[in-house]
Formats: C-alpha cells, sequence, structure tokens
C-alpha cells in the first residue's frame, strides 16, 4: 500500500468511531500523531495530508494545532452533504451553517469597479419574475464567461430563487455544430423510435435543466435551425422530443448563452430579439492595473495553498505577468504563473528557503518580454510601482475556492517536480540537468493541457481550415476512450491522424472510391487489445456518422492505436523540395504544428538564384540522412524536378518516388501515412496521386486538373457557389475522372476564358451566358431539366474519359435539398432528402408516370414542407369542400406515404394527402 493510502484509512477508520458529539468538539487527527501511529516521517506525513485536502478527501480544522478527519465519515455521521471542495474550517460547527449567506459577487474581483455594471445586469437578469431574463455573455477567450454565469447561479441561490436542487447545466454549442438533428435530440431529447437505434426514450437538457439554468457555451456556433429551436422554447416554455408531433412538454429554465464572437454578426436577429440582457465581459487588458494585480493575488495564492508554502514575488515578475498575456486574458495569465510556480519550487527544494522566491531572472523568455510590453504604458507602469512598492509576499492561508473551476490542472505540479526529481536522482542525473530536463517536461505539459482546454487559437484555427469540426470532437473522444480501456496516454498527434484519416474516408466514401483491397497494412492479431478497442471505435463511428464502415478500417485503427504509441524505427522518409527562400520550410512547420515532431521529414529550400547542380547535391545529402531503410519519397513543387530521380538513385542507392505539385495537405497526408501508418513506399505514393486534399480547398490552394469546367451566373457569389457544387456533384455522377470547376462572374466570362485557357482545356460551360469563343454551352434551365447531364455525359465520353453507368439525376436532390435547408427547423434536410426522393419514385411506379425534373422538385418540396408541418403540429387543413380527385390517385398516394411512417415514424394527415394529390391531378389536366 502507498504511503499516502495508509494515511487515508488511518483517517477513516479512525474518524468513524466519533460520535456527533465529539465531531462538534472539533476532535481530530494531529500530523504528528499520525507519524508515530504509521512510523512515517512528519514531513512525509505533512505531504500527503495536504495532497489528501487537495483531492478532497480530507477536513482541515485550522488551529494550534491543525487537525484532519476523513470527509465521508463526517457527512455520514452529520448527516449533512458537503459540497465545497478542500475544506478548511476554524470548527466542525461551521459545516452545520449555510454558506451562501453572503453575495457571492462580492467575491468577484472588479465586482465594485470595472465589472460594477455587469454585476448589476447579472442581478437584475436572475431577479425578474418568473424564471429570470435570457443573458448573452460576450467577451474574448479566457475572460471568465463561465465563472460569471456561475456566479450567477449561485446568487440566484442567494436570493432563494433557486434551491441546492436547482440544477446548473452546461451544454457547448461547437458539439453538434454541423448536425441539426443530433442537436434537436440533444437539447430537447428523443422518444423511442425516433430514428434508427433510439431503443429507448433520451431526457433533454432542457428537462434536465427545469427549475434552474441552461448555459450554452460558444451559442455562436448554433446553426440557425438550432437557433430557431431555442427561441421557440423562450417565446412558448413549450417543447417536444424529437419524434413527437406536438408541444405538450414545458420546462421552466433560464437561459444563459456565452460567445466570444459579435453577436449582431453571427446570431439571427429573430433569436437576440429574444436575449433582452447582453453583457459584456472587458479582456484582461481593460481592466484597472489594481484589479490586474488583485488577480494575480489571488492566483497565486491558489498556488500558495497547493505547495503549502509563501511565494515571494518581485514587482519585475509582477509587471511581466501582466504584459505577457496577449489574447488568453485570464485563462493564459494563470498559465503562465503556474509555470513560473514550478520553475521557482524546483530551485526552492535546491536552497532550502522556508518560502518560494520567484525573481526575473528566472521567468521564460516569453514572459519576460511581457515586461517590456507593459513597460510601453508609462502610466500603468508607474501605477504599478506605487502600489507595490515591496515584493509581494503572498500566504497559503488566505486560500479560499471562488468557484469550482473546471479548467484545473488533472495532476499535483508539485508533487509530479518532486517525484521526477527522486527517480532522476537515483539515475545519477546532476542538479542543473534535472532542472533542465523536468523544466520542459513541465512545459509540454501546460501547453497539451492549456491547448486542450483553452482552445489555443491559432492550433485550433489552423487545423479546423482543414478538418471538420464534428470529427475533430468525435477523435478527441474516441482518445479518452482508448486511454481508459487501453491505461495508456495517447498525445494530441493521435487526435490529429485519426480526424485526418476519418476526413480522408469519408470523402472517398461520399465520392463512391473507396476500394478495400487498394492498399495493404500491417497485419495485427483479432485478439490484440489495441484491435478490441478499435472495433468499439468503428461501432461508435457508424452509430455517429451513419455510416457503414469497412472491415479492413478496424485493422486501420488498431495500427493507429498500436504505432502512435510506439513508433515504428523503419519508416518512408520524405522531403518536401520548393522553390523560394522557405517555402518548404513553412510547410514542414505548419505539419509539425499539427502532428507534433515527427521524424523522418525533412525540408529542402530552393532560392531562385541558387544553380539547379547546388540543389541536387543538397538533396543527395538529406536523401541520405533521412534514408531509414524504406526508401524515400519526394514532394517537389515543378515537373522538372522529376529530373532528379534518376540520379539521386543512383549518387545514394535508395529507392525514391516523387510527386510534384506539392501542398500543405498532400504533405500532412504523406507524413500521416509513413510516420502513423507505416505504409511502403510504393503504397503512399499511389495513394498520394489521386489525393485531392481533406476539403475541396485549404487556405485558398487549388490543385488544378488540366480539364475545367466553367460555371457562370449573375445573382451573387452564393449562387456562383452553389452552381459549382451542383455541377461538381453531377461530375461525380458521371466520372471518377478529375475535372475541375470554376466559378466565373458573367461580366468578365471571356476575358476569363482567354486566360483560363492557356492553362486548362475548358471541356464547357455551364450556367446564364454563352460565351463567345466555340466551347460546348449548356444553360442553367437544361441543367435543372434533367438534359444538361445527358450533354455532360456526351462531353465526357468524347473526351475519352471512363463513364459511370447512368444514376439518379443529383441536380434535383442538391436543389431540393438546398431549398429546404432554408425552411426547415425540425426535420434536418440532409436526412430527409433520401426518403423524399424514395417516395418520388414509388409514386412514379404507382402511377405508371415518369415525372419531368421541375415536377419532381415541386413534389419533394411539397411534400418536405408537409412533413416539417406535422412535427410541428400545424398540418394544412381543408375548410372547404374537396375536389372530387381519382380514387386511383388516392389510393396510390395513400399507400405510397407509407414510406415516411417506417422512415420517420410520421403520417400525414389525409387533408395533407388530399393537397398532395390536388397538385398532381392539375398537373396531370
Amino acid at each position: 500500500m502507498k504511503r499516502i493510502e495508509k494515511i487515508y484509512c488511518y483517517l477513516d477508520e479512525n474518524t468513524q468511531k466519533f460520535s456527533m458529539e465529539e465531531l462538534l468538539q472539533d476532535n481530530g487527527f494531529e500530523t504528528g500523531e499520525i507519524s508515530e501511529q504509521l512510523n512515517i516521517l512528519r514531513n512525509n506525513v505533512s505531504k500527503e495530508l495536504h495532497e489528501l485536502l487537495r483531492l478532497d478527501k480530507i477536513i482541515k480544522i485550522k488551529g494550534r494545532p491543525v487537525k484532519f478527519l476523513h470527509k465521508t465519515c463526517v457527512e455520514k455521521i452529520l448527516n449533512i452533504e458537503i459540497k465545497e471542495k478542500s475544506i478548511e474550517v476554524g470548527s466542525i460547527k461551521e459545516l452545520l451553517f449555510k454558506r451562501e449567506s453572503e453575495d457571492p459577487f462580492q467575491n468577484l474581483i472588479g465586482a465594485e469597479k470595472s465589472l460594477k455594471n455587469q454585476v448589476e445586469q447579472a442581478k437584475a437578469a436572475i431577479i425578474y419574475p418568473p424564471v429570470g431574463l435570457h443573458t448573452l455573455i460576450f467577451g474574448q477567450t479566457g475572460v471568465g464567461k463561465t465563472l460569471f454565469a456561475k456566479m450567477m447561479y449561485n446568487y440566484g441561490k442567494y436570493i432563494k430563487k433557486f434551491t441546492d436542487k436547482s440544477p446548473f447545466i452546461i451544454f457547448n454549442c461547437a458539439d453538434y455544430y454541423n448536425n441539426p438533428q443530433l442537436l434537436l435530440a440533444h437539447i430537447f431529447g428523443y422518444i423511442k423510435g425516433a430514428f434508427t437505434g433510439a431503443d429507448h426514450e433520451k431526457e433533454g437538457l432542457v428537462e434536465k435543466a427545469h427549475g434552474g439554468i441552461l448555459f450554452l457555451d460558444e451559442i455562436h456556433r448554433l446553426p440557425p435551425e438550432g437557433q430557431e429551436m431555442i427561441f421557440y422554447f423562450m417565446d412558448t416554455g413549450t417543447y417536444n422530443k424529437l419524434g413527437e408531433t406536438e408541444r405538450k412538454r414545458k420546462a421552466s429554465i433560464l437561459i444563459i448563452g456565452a460567445t466570444t464572437e459579435d453577436p449582431s454578426s453571427h446570431m439571427l436577429k429573430t433569436f437576440m430579439r429574444r436575449i433582452p440582457i447582453i453583457i459584456s465581459i472587458p479582456p484582461l487588458q481593460e481592466r484597472t492595473v489594481e484589479e490586474k494585480i488583485d488577480i494575480i493575488k489571488y492566483l497565486f495564492v491558489n498556488e500558495a495553498h497547493r505547495v503549502n508554502k509563501s511565494i515571494k514575488i518581485s514587482t519585475e515578475v509582477v509587471k511581466a505577468l501582466i504584459g505577457s498575456v496577449s489574447y488568453g486574458n485570464i485563462g493564459q495569465l494563470k498559465s503562465n504563473i503556474q509555470l513560473t510556480c514550478a520553475k521557482g519550487f524546483l530551485n526552492n527544494i535546491n536552497n532550502g528557503k522556508e518560502y518560494i522566491e520567484l525573481d526575473f531572472k528566472m521567468l521564460s523568455s516569453n514572459i519576460k518580454s511581457g515586461l517590456f510590453e507593459f513597460g510601453r504604458d508609462y502610466k500603468d507602469f508607474k501605477e504599478v510601482s506605487s502600489i507595490l512598492e515591496a515584493p509581494l509576499l503572498i500566504s497559503p492561508d488566505g486560500y479560499k475556492v471562488m468557484i469550482e473551476d473546471a479548467e484545473e490542472l488533472p495532476f499535483n505540479l508539485y508533487k509530479l517536480i518532486e517525484d521526477k526529481i527522486s527517480l532522476l536522482k537515483e539515475e545519477g542525473m546532476d542538479d542543473n540537468d534535472i532542472n533542465k530536463f523536468i523544466i520542459t517536461d513541465l512545459n509540454i505539459k501546460f501547453k497539451i493541457f492549456y491547448n486542450k482546454f483553452n482552445k489555443n487559437k491559432e492550433h485550433k484555427e489552423r487545423i479546423s481550415k482543414i478538418i471538420d469540426k464534428e470529427i475533430l470532437e468525435f477523435a478527441e473522444q474516441m482518445k479518452d476512450l482508448a486511454e481508459t480501456d487501453l491505461t495508456r496516454k495517447y498525445s494530441d498527434r493521435f487526435v490529429y491522424a485519426l480526424s485526418f484519416h476519418l476526413s480522408a474516408f469519408f470523402k472517398r466514401m461520399k465520392e463512391k472510391k473507396y476500394d478495400t483491397n487498394k492498399y495493404t497494412y500491417h497485419s495485427i492479431q483479432d485478439n490484440d487489445e489495441e484491435y478490441k478497442v478499435a472495433l468499439k471505435i468503428t461501432a461508435i463511428m457508424s452509430q455517429t456518422f451513419q455510416v457503414e464502415v469497412p472491415e479492413v478500417e478496424i485493422t486501420y485503427i488498431a495500427i493507429l492505436l498500436k504505432s502512435v504509441e510506439e513508433e515504428t524505427q523503419e519508416q518512408v522518409g520524405i522531403i518536401v523540395a520548393a522553390h523560394g527562400s522557405n517555402t518548404a520550410s513553412s510547410m514542414l512547420s505548419a505539419v509539425r504544428g499539427l502532428l507534433g515532431d515527427v521524424s523522418s521529414v525533412g525540408a529542402v529550400d530552393m532560392p531562385l538564384d541558387v544553380s539547379p547542380k547546388e540543389i541536387l547535391e543538397v538533396m543527395i545529402e538529406k536523401v541520405k540522412s533521412i534514408n531509414k531503410g524504406k526508401g524515400v519519397l519526394l514532394l517537389v513543387d515543378m515537373g522538372s524536378l522529376f529530373n532528379f530521380e534518376a540520379t539521386i538513385v543512383e549518387k545514394t542507392g535508395v529507392k525514391v518516388k516523387t510527386i510534384d505539385m506539392v501542398s500543405t495537405p498532400l504533405l500532412l497526408e504523406a507524413v500521416r501515412k509513413s510516420s502513423i501508418l507505416g505504409m511502403e513506399l510504393e503504397d503512399i505514393f499511389n495513394s498520394l496521386r489521386e489525393f485531392r486534399g481533406y476539403n475541396n480547398e485549404l487556405n485558398g490552394e487549388k490543385s488544378f486538373s488540366d480539364k475545367v469546367i466553367i460555371t457562370v451566373c449573375t445573382s451573387g457569389k452564393g449562387t456562383a457557389v452553389k452552381l459549382k457544387e451542383i455541377v461538381e456533384n453531377v461530375l461525380l455522377n458521371l466520372t471518377q475522372e478529375n475535372i475541375d470547376v470554376i466559378p466565373v462572374e458573367v461580366r468578365e466570362l471571356d476575358k476569363k476564358i482567354k486566360t483560363l485557357q492557356k492553362k486548362y482545356d475548358i471541356l464547357a460551360v455551364v450556367g446564364v451566358k454563352k460565351p463567345k469563343d466555340n466551347i460546348p454551352f449548356i444553360p442553367l434551365e437544361k441543367l435543372i431539366d434533367g438534359n444538361g447531364e445527358k450533354i455532360l455525359r456526351e462531353i465526357i465520353v468524347g473526351n475519352q474519359f471512363m463513364v459511370l453507368p447512368e444514376k439518379e439525376s443529383v441536380v434535383i436532390k442538391d436543389l431540393c435539398e438546398d431549398n429546404l435547408k432554408q425552411f426547415l427547423t425540425y426535420l434536418n434536410p440532409h436526412k430527409i432528402i433520401g426518403i423524399l426522393l424514395n417516395f418520388v419514385d414509388e409514386l412514379e411506379k404507382e402511377l405508371h408516370i415518369a415525372f419531368d425534373n421541375s415536377m419532381k422538385i415541386r413534389i419533394i418540396l411539397h411534400v418536405g414542407y408537409a412533413l416539417e408541418r406535422i412535427v410541428a403540429n400545424d398540418g394544412l387543413k381543408c375548410e372547404a369542400d374537396k375536389e372530387p380527385i381519382s380514387t386511383e390517385l388516392v389510393r396510390s398516394v395513400d399507400s405510397t406515404c407509407e414510406i415516411f411512417k417506417k422512415a420517420v415514424n410520421i403520417s400525414l394527415t389525409e387533408d395533407e394527402k388530399y393537397y398532395i394529390c390536388k397538385m398532381l391531378s392539375s398537373a396531370e389536366t
């Protein structure tokens, strides 16, 4: 049994022997007594007791002498629930009285100054009858929006608006940003049978939050459909679960949203009209100097409590810390302070002082530079000097938990340092090397932790341009699952590697280009622990994304779980070579920023004034140094560099393959397949020749093929983009060849064609204006009525491209889905469109009719809106006498409508069916 466990068990065994009367007389166990009873050194007992207190396992009774009790035993004896963390009391009697006797906002730094107006707004929002005023909290990352919302909740308990049982539910809207239907299910819940896999009824967040607060973080990520769902609930207080047709359920909740973005730019006006109070939290830079110092004191008190030592901080350190904060606000300040305290603690172990001393020379370079940033504002600089005439001396006794911190480090920083020092000293390492090693290790740990919680902007923005948010979130959840099941740690590299693979996998599935026999992977046994976890991940993946996952994906993910943890020694080397002074280096830097410091990858920058002979010599040496036994892949920016391949092979004896038109996504994919999957050179080469990126575009880069189609329209950028998407989908339906689509404005069509003809072979122009040049032209109306797809097929055949078998028109699907997106609130257009297309097909068979495209579109949109009306319990009603309709038509429509009952458990009313029949009969005449 570990030392800390022995002490914890001793307190457990002996605390439960006390009666209530004995506890209220402040009986407990002293450090010396425990040391004597367990034969453990006193200072070690003191250290472990402090750790148990931090873990919220015990209670500390302050006084002379200090005593300790087992927390759970105290709760049982006194028959109370202690919600506070790390309890330190003057007397056990304090636990029997409510601790909500003071206004929680009194503890908020700046409540009487820079945040005075915000606090008054918050109180007004809570007090307003009957349930309060819905509120939006606006502010930069790290200003404390979540903390402010929790204080509003605590204030509600303080004024008796809420009870201890009133819930405070947090929901991050970014989690379901791209899936409105999942969003609806999560917020409002669903009934059994609402969709495939819904085998039981599920409680939604609205139901859970009844009588309390629903806090919607990153509310700007709510799609329009989600905003409409929420504001309808705000208006009526009623809702229905997914799968129900009537809004009979009620809930009384106060909604508080938080956003880092300008609400007027990212939220619907109809939604904002329902938010009467908007609270703007200022960034740290706009707070008063006195408040900045108070915040620093508060954060240092927390660290002093953790280490159970006083901390002495020079005025230069305080100034540097204030100036070191750029975008992260209080969150970044907290991270900087923790890292600084860790260095101070490390030094303190060696010098043996009673307190930790922090001076300017021990700060990291990025924090040191903060002193000069802060010094630019002479007024603030002078004010800090006047407030802090002497170094700050922070005592651990002033510690107070203002509110539970969700962004607290998941490890005891100082115990971690002590344990590492002990281990490294046993290895014979000297103090100087130990310090360097530990500081490097801590820097990495802080970076990983705060990147995860504060969502480092640069990192997240870079990867969000490549990977869909929903995929990234899913990969993070699978990382947690793998760590739990395999009892090992995975870095962010695993998250990004899995994200890249899933993104490429979904793209291939969408384009129907997935070939399970194409790539050869290392073998893995199906009884391996990684294989079993991979089975679980693919099952969740199938359910989450509603996709059939091929069996080969289980093997891939199993390899990923194994190889990210245990990197293979042999792997394909990769060299990116590009013209320019740092083009290749920049690409490699971006990849390392996303995947970590990957090995066997190098960059060769080729300045324009350096001769090809010199570049060749550099590349030969690079290939020699980077080869790990499996060959080297060259990714270059010009086809002329292919000439280097044969010479490099001859001079080095290393197997080399070359791919031109290098881009950052191409390099990412190459590195992923080499360093993570461990694929062979030939397999990587063949797969990358068909790689077209994770999305269609990245940072404005586009890899064009020789053959293109131009789209042209007059009604704005959005329409041009939509027309481009439609044509691209038509091409995917017709051929597997890569034909790029370029949108062009109508007024510059002929000028643009002349420019593009110098670089590309233009197969056709699609849109509203015929070009002057003799290029095949497909009018927009022909694309819509279906003839345009036939013309495109003939053009593709004429260019000797492989053509796929004929399929259903994708133009109908695209146009209808785009229209439904604008009008459907409760139904997911992406899910419902397939059912509607099936409905039209069955209707044609029942009536022995072939509808033209325009009629199909009319039917799909009319019936789609009808289904939405039924879900909203607002179906059309026929007030006048119904006109006579063919019995055969009525029977056919009635029979075909059963599709909706089976697929989504929605039954159209007789009146809605009547209007469908009426539309069809009028079309026949």
